[in-house]
């Protein structure tokens, strides 16, 4: 009987975070980080390739997302972990100019969709208030989508974690927002 009674129940993530959110206790977060830490270690490595950067970048992950994780509700730990250190990792790659070529090129042909109805300088000033009205009508999901990633230059996983929005449908939002916009401003040009 004694036996039983000294035997700990392993607590779920989602019921570690919520102890860490209820107390503060450094030492819930710090059990619950601890079960992905050999994860997130990994993951920067293959990112950043060297291993004393690697071991830094885990580091100042579990100094961060004490914080961070207070701020956001977060639903399975485990993928919100591996895009935030994931987004870490790149943030650090932009910061040192070691941005991945297939990254640049991406980002690179979606700014070009949407730069394009703004490319003849004669014709911006008329398409800049076409631009604004038409950004007001998208739904609400494709507007944020669009102006976090154009205006604010947020990657799909910063999009995720700051609205919400599942990480999948972001891409989507994004593309379905910039061809509604195009079809709003050709249409809204062509009134006038």
């Amino acid at each position: 009987m004694k036996f039983l009674r000294t035997i700990s129940v392993v607590e779920t993530d989602e019921e570690l975070l919520q102890r860490y959110k209820d107390t503060g206790h450094a030492d819930s977060f710090g059990l619950l980080y601890d079960r992905y830490v050999m994860l997130v270690y990994g993951l920067c490595l293959k990112y950043l390739r060297d291993e004393t950067e690697a071991e830094d970048a885990v580091m100042q992950l579990f100094e961060a997302l004490m914080t961070k994780v207070l701020q956001h509700e977060i639903r399975v730990f485990r993928t919100w972990l591996y895009s935030v250190a994931r987004n870490h990792c790149l943030q650090l790659l932009r910061s040192r100019e070691r941005i991945p070529s297939i990254e640049y090129h991406s980002r690179v042909m979606e700014s070009n969709e949407i730069l394009h109805l703004l490319d003849e300088a004669e014709e911006e000033d008329e398409r800049m208030p076409a631009l604004r009205n038409c950004m007001e009508k998208l739904p609400e999901n494709q507007r944020v989508s669009i102006l976090r990633f154009f205006v604010e230059e947020m990657s799909y996983a910063d999009i995720a974690e700051a609205t919400g929005y599942p990480l999948k449908s972001i891409k989507s939002y994004i593309q379905n927002g910039k061809r509604n916009l195009k079809i709003c401003i050709e249409q809204t040009m062509a009134r006038e």
